[in-house]
């Protein structure tokens, strides 16, 4: 009996495990397209939502 709950400890771990592998990759993989994105926008020459603001009128 102790043989197979061992085992079956081990089985769940090691679920728990990919389980976690899985959510950090789901979630750098997101991180990984907005950081592509904001790149991309980057050095496309998009204007920043900040643009339209005149820094002489705001800190002068």
């Amino acid at each position: 009996m102790g043989k197979t709950a061992r085992m079956v400890m081990k089985i769940v771990g090691a679920s728990l495990a990919l389980a976690a592998v899985i959510c950090l990759l789901i979630g750098g993989w997101h991180d990984l397209v907005v950081a592509k994105e904001g790149l991309k926008a980057r050095m496309s020459g998009k204007r920043s939502e900040y643009d339209d603001y005149n820094d002489s009128e705001l800190y002068g």
